[in-house]
């Protein structure tokens, strides 16, 4: 399984990413090297692989954070729970998809992922993570309606979801999207931040925001969705 980024640097963080199930979701693992604590963000899939990832970094696994509601980035968080006892935070307002999981699975022609309500809503401005390397909460509805990212501001860093791609953005004609609305978050929320802020979107390769205020055709001036 190929990693998109595995690394740890001078402030004593694990990252590895790398992508998980048929749709090929970047699944994110951030851990301390000090603590052996450790975060796990969208893991929709290939759930032994994130557990031999975790053993092979001496990691115990405190948070398990979903982005949003879809079943490439949810679809196995019940089961990394059942291995860790880790807690689950998704943002409520994608409790409707828990609830199709049955159809997002026909969807796509796989067996329905066991799936269950969050141990805590992800809300705007929540901290999470892990002591020495949290992130705040941006709630992004748009894409679906309890999207999240997560903004890691000492590493300079976002966990962007489905919300923000390299050269796109998420796609808002699944139920839950909003096309309105997700520009609006994208420039509410996320061009806000610094130009060299990196950006591991949910799916593809890492970018920056610069790069993406610059170059991405759905964030110029006048689009509209």
């Amino acid at each position: 399984m190929r990693n998109l980024r595995s690394f740890a640097d001078n402030q004593g963080v694990i990252l590895e990413t790398f992508p998980v199930g048929p749709l090929q979701c970047n699944c994110t693992v951030l851990g301390d090297e000090a603590t052996r604590e450790a975060m796990v963000v969208d893991p929709g899939d290939n759930i032994p692989h994130i557990l031999a990832l975790l053993a092979r970094h001496r990691l115990t696994l405190k948070q398990i954070v979903v982005t949003h509601g879809h079943i490439d980035h949810v679809g196995g968080a019940v089961r990394l729970k059942r291995a860790t006892g880790a807690p689950i935070l998704l943002n409520q307002n994608d409790l409707p998809l828990l609830q199709m999981m049955g159809e997002q699975a026909a969807w796509l022609g796989v067996e329905t992922p066991e799936v269950a309500p969050p141990d805590s809503s992800a809300e705007d401005g929540m901290t999470v993570g892990i002591a020495g390397h949290t992130a705040t909460i941006l709630h992004t509805p748009g894409h679906t309606q309890g999207s999240i990212c997560l903004h890691f501001a000492p590493q300079n860093l976002l966990l962007a979801g489905d919300t923000l791609f390299a050269g796109s953005i998420g796609r808002t004609d699944l139920p839950g999207g909003d096309g309105r609305q997700i520009i609006r978050s994208l420039h509410d929320r996320l061009l806000t931040l610094p130009d060299a802020t990196r950006v591991i979107p949910g799916h593809g390769p890492q970018t920056t925001i610069g790069e993406e205020r610059a170059t991405n055709p759905f964030l110029q001036p006048g689009v509209r969705l």
